[in-house]
């Protein structure tokens, strides 16, 4: 595949206006300069300002400190790391500590991040399928065969929050790496409630912008809604006039028979209520991405292989999961749609393998589906899968943690922000000859043994390799600091 490099000196997100210049007899592009104030300058997530627009000064500042580089792996598609480092430039200045900025990137975070993509892309097409069939309803009878459709809906959607609830119970339990995390203090095991309150909320208003980016930013209030409900639990959830209310049916048919609204003191979030009660025939789901599944059940094996395929090979299996494994080239620096491309690159019913010209819909399920599933046969598992991760560096973290002084740098003009124009005078004017011949391909050679399948600095899961229990093959034992082999 033909790899598209990315100028990170050239603006792709004009945040001003046109006008005309009488002068000149031509239009003038008049950029933003003064958006401090200005109402779509900011959006509000769990009493958090993010950054919802910026102008070019600060574009430029993004794409030559803070994008993603080109020798990492499918630099030219959009990524989970792509929106999350997006969302760290955008985020308000106090949620840049050491200790949040280095939780954002470690791979059980990544993990739980992936199964919330997949989640509300679904639980978004079953509230518009719910929304529709309010209207066609109206003073309707339902038949029963609409009934049983609606009842296999809404087991879908709790398998995806079992997915959910499987990573988030990994951050919560302070296992392995995120031992650092935990709640309470070593030796004298206190709780520190204060710190974690403050870093939960953070958390949550990370995560649910990253969620809202990968969703095309669409359906906001639906997506801040669901998502403290699902990590606290209805009695949490504000009585804003800008939030949906459903219906008990509809309750019934997106939150699934699990969800239990009890006193608030003995309350647990809808995520643990899940694991609580985990039917027999969904069991394997606990074991995605763990084990490679061998049984007979075709949903486990859906559910399988549209978690562990890369992002960037989504398309090979014909699903979409936002805007994950999306050209960049059909979007700005704020990841939003670039129309103009999109309209030139000639997508179609017949050719579209990124869901752009399709509206998201629901596959009609077959008659009896769930009583079909309990009569599936689970087998005795023989692979684990190991998933490889590209490890963060110090540099990175020291540099989103100087975000702001990096920024004041720049525009107090320590350091030159470079445009194409400004490049290529700079690049005329050099006399200097450039690297040899050698020194070429001995860096072609090391950006391709980064980039090759099962290499361990991969990014984004993009390798899964599998090792045979107990038996004849294993993956390389050798752990160094770039090795992130988790069992």
């Amino acid at each position: 595949m033909k790899r598209v490099h990315v100028d990170n000196y050239t603006p792709k997100y004009y945040s001003g206006k046109w006008s005309w210049d009488t002068k000149k007899d031509s239009l003038h592009f008049e950029p933003h300069s003064d958006l401090e104030d200005a109402r779509e300058r900011y959006i509000i997530t769990n009493g958090y300002k993010f950054l919802r627009t910026i102008n070019q000064e600060e574009e430029l500042i993004f794409r030559q400190a803070y994008v993603r580089d080109d020798s990492t792996y499918d630099c030219d598609t959009v990524v989970i790391n792509d929106i999350r480092d997006l969302v760290l430039f955008l985020m308000p200045s106090e949620f840049l500590t050491h200790r949040f900025v280095e939780f954002m990137h470690r791979p059980a975070v990544h993990r739980l991040i992936h199964a919330l993509i997949i989640y509300f892309e679904y639980f978004l097409r079953l509230v518009e399928f719910v929304l529709i069939r309010r209207d066609e309803l109206a003073g309707q009878i339902q038949s029963q065969q609409t009934i049983e459709m609606k009842k296999t809906f809404s087991i879908y959607l709790s398998q995806y929050r079992i997915l959910v609830a499987r990573n988030y119970s990994v951050i919560l339990k302070g296992e392995g790496d995120m031992a650092d995390y935990y709640h309470l203090k070593e030796i004298v095991n206190i709780s520190d409630t204060g710190r974690d309150k403050i870093f939960h909320e953070q958390f949550l208003a990370v995560i649910t912008q990253m969620v809202w980016i990968c969703m095309h930013r669409r359906a906001y209030n639906i997506i801040e809604m669901e998502m403290n409900r699902l990590f606290r639990s209805d009695h949490f959830v504000m009585a804003r006039p800008e939030y949906l209310r459903f219906t008990p049916a509809e309750r019934s048919l997106l939150y699934g028979g699990n969800n239990k609204i009890v006193n608030y003191r003995t309350q647990v979030s809808p995520l643990i209520q899940e694991l609580e009660h985990v039917s027999d025939e969904d069991m394997p789901i606990l074991w995605i991405g763990e084990r490679k599944y061998r049984g007979t059940d075709v949903r486990i094996a859906e559910m399988e292989l549209e978690y562990i395929v890369p992002g960037p090979q989504l398309r090979m299996i014909d699903v979409a999961h936002g805007i994950l494994g999306h050209p960049k080239r059909l979007y700005n620096t704020i990841l939003d749609l670039d129309w103009p491309t999109v309209r030139y690159s000639n997508f179609s019913i017949q050719y579209d393998p990124y869901h752009i010209v399709r509206q998201p819909h629901l596959d009609i399920p077959k008659i009896d589906a769930d009583r079909m599933r309990k009569m599936n046969d689970h087998y005795e598992h023989f692979y684990k899968v190991y998933r490889i991760y590209e490890p963060h560096s110090m540099q990175i973290l020291n540099k989103w943690l100087k975000r702001d002084k990096l920024i004041q740098f720049y525009r107090s003009g320590g350091l030159l922000l470079t445009n194409v124009v400004s490049r290529c005078e700079k690049e005329l004017s050099c006399s200097t000859s450039g690297p040899k011949v050698d020194q070429i391909i001995s860096s072609y050679f090391k950006v391709k043994s980064r980039l090759r399948k099962g290499s361990p600095y991969a990014e984004d899961n993009v390798s899964i390799t599998t090792s045979r229990i107990g038996g004849f093959s294993s993956p390389r034992q050798k752990k160094g600091p770039t090795d992130y082999f988790f069992d």
